[in-house]
């Protein structure tokens, strides 16, 4: 290659001049020959610097290689021993060393870690020993590498060193780097092996998916050159962070998002938030709109922390606490809620679906929490009695432990509020959240398959009431639904199956009437318990302390005014 590392030409004929000006120069020579068929311009793609934008030429100059082949088929067996995440992984990281023969380690750049290797003056030997490699190892262990650049050959190699081709002492070193994927690919060996609290094979590499080519890969073949072993447990990629429109953020675009711009404007804790609930193997967009939207999210989650501790400033874990099969059923099966999102939290935990994470525990706070137990309880917290209420406290005392400890990870700063607020039981480390365990499947909180499915009909039939109410409202039959009473036609068997449960409770209004009798109203025959719901405005006197509507109300010759079930409370 006539061209040299400043672009400049070599060749007798040309030397000297720019390669730019020399391609017109042959051109124009050519031509005068006659050995010119034909010319013309063209404009076509070409490689540019990312960084300065200019032109960049190939060159064709001698590297230095390390055979994959050697190694290859050792590298791609230790793949089936990795977990992947996500799966593709595998297949990418085989495809790429499958299909690689060589890697060319030597760079031709003015920093970076150099090659060891020496040339004899003399005959021209290039000079790679164990003897001569070891030697520069120990000088770079005692003052690193710039040792290289700062002495001459014969201060780098061994005392009385002779070239072993044909004796002679004058030595050049070589000016070639060494690949940075080499050095990054050598970091298992550099960091992990090297000290005693860390270990190798490391438990995960994190990158994004480029590195299938660079970091994750250096790393698999240095490993399996030296010791035939990969040197990671598992490989998690992540996609690149984008604007809301999914385009590459760039300052010269203005659509770059600094972090601390977000964390300046809604705290640390939404920036983490917004990680979390990104699906992180693709590209994560990120804009204004996703974190305000994102916002009431993260309000949801902490408004739902702050009702229950809210109604939880009476309660005393170790004075208070009912035992699990003293609680009343509504609260048995909200733990049970509890546990099956600890379940799944950490089973998305253990596959890094932090995405996972955060929509199971979202999803817990709107649908399982606010939109029902909380709901539901919020009468009895209120209005019941001390035996009602503990009952109610223990489950949501044990909700709150459990759910500040799962979001611990993401949440850093609001877990640690939450759990500095709330009273804790003994044997639980109040300092912080972060020096708790995180819950586990807890068998006394699971219902059996029987519990599940009367559970499952009493949400649906719930939900069906819920429509039904909706509708009537919108149709100005009520404002509130204590105002209102409903009948619910069902099934023989079904209405058996109801005969003990306290509908007017779950259902939040102030009478549920079950019959098999027929009635006008709203049918769900998808429903679960296939139904038809009238619902009516109650009749009744309304409670002043409960809101609901009795016709007992009265009844009481201490409290007149109110229904039996306050007036009992009262008494106490």
């Amino acid at each position: 290659v006539p061209v040299n590392a400043k672009g400049v030409m070599t060749d007798e004929r040309y030397n000297g001049q720019f390669y730019a000006k020399g391609n017109d120069m042959v051109v124009e020579d050519l031509e005068k020959e006659g050995f010119l068929v034909a010319k013309e311009n063209i404009t076509h793609s070409y490689p540019h610097c990312w960084r300065c934008k200019n032109p960049i030429i190939y060159r064709a100059t001698e590297q230095w290689f390390c055979s994959v082949d050697a190694i290859k088929d050792t590298a791609v067996k230790a793949c089936d021993d990795i977990q992947w995440h996500p799966g593709w992984g595998k297949e990418r990281m085989i495809s790429m060393i499958s299909e690689r023969n060589d890697w060319c380690i030597s760079r031709q750049r003015v920093w970076g870690v150099p090659i060891p290797i020496f040339y004899c003056d003399d005959c021209g030997a290039d000079i790679v020993t164990p003897e001569t490699i070891a030697h520069v190892a120990d000088l770079f262990r005692q003052h690193g590498s710039n040792v290289w650049f700062d002495r001459e050959p014969k201060d780098l190699l061994p005392e009385g060193f002779v070239c072993p081709k044909c004796g002679k002492t004058h030595f050049s070193k070589e000016s070639d780097i060494m690949d940075v994927w080499f050095d990054s690919g050598s970091t298992w060996a550099a960091v992990a092996a090297e000290r005693p609290y860390l270990k190798y094979p490391a438990d995960l590499y994190l990158e994004g998916g480029d590195q299938y080519r660079g970091w994750f890969q250096s790393s698999m073949l240095t490993s399996i050159a030296v010791n035939g072993v990969a040197p990671y447990h598992q490989i998690a990629t992540h996609g690149w962070t984008v604007d809301g429109e999914g385009k590459a953020m760039h300052k010269s675009l203005g659509n770059a998002v600094a972090p601390d711009e977000v964390i300046k404007e809604y705290g640390a804790d939404m920036l983490r938030l917004w990680v979390a609930s990104a699906d992180y193997t693709q590209d994560m967009r990120i804009s204004k709109e996703i974190m305000k939207q994102l916002s009431q999210a993260y309000l949801k989650i902490r408004n739902t922390a702050r009702y229950m501790l809210g109604n939880l400033c009476d309660f005393d874990p170790d004075a208070n606490l009912v035992p699990v099969e003293g609680l009343m059923d509504l609260d048995r099966y909200a733990l049970h809620c509890l546990n099956e999102l600890v379940k799944n939290v950490r089973a998305a935990y253990d596959r890094y679906e932090f995405h996972g994470v955060y929509r199971a525990i979202y999803n817990f706070c709107v649908v399982d929490m606010s939109n029902f137990y909380l709901d539901i309880i919020k009468d009895r917290l209120y209005c019941g009695s001390e035996e009602e209420r503990r009952s109610a406290q223990t489950a949501l005392y044990y909700i709150l432990d459990g759910m500040t400890r799962l979001v611990a990870p993401i949440l850093a700063f609001t877990s640690d509020e939450i759990w500095h607020a709330m009273k804790h039981a003994s044997g639980v480390d109040a300092e912080s959240v972060l020096l708790n365990d995180m819950p586990a499947d807890n068998a006394a909180f699971a219902l059996d398959e029987a519990a599940k499915d009367r559970w499952a009909k009493l949400v649906a039939l719930r939900d069906a009431v819920n429509k039904a109410l909706e509708n009537a409202r919108n149709a100005g039959v009520f404002k509130k639904a204590q105002d209102t009473e409903v009948t619910v036609s069902v099934s023989a068997e079904d209405a058996t199956f109801l005969k003990d449960v306290d509908l007017a409770s779950l259902c939040i209004v102030s009478k549920v009437t079950v019959t098999t009798d027929s009635v006008e109203g709203e049918k769900n025959e998808e429903c679960l318990i296939p139904c038809t719901i009238a619902v009516k405005l109650s009749e009744a006197p309304k409670c002043p302390r409960c809101w609901n509507h009795n016709d007992a109300i009265g009844t009481d010759g201490h409290h007149a005014e109110l229904c039996p079930r306050c007036a009992a409370v009262v008494g106490e």
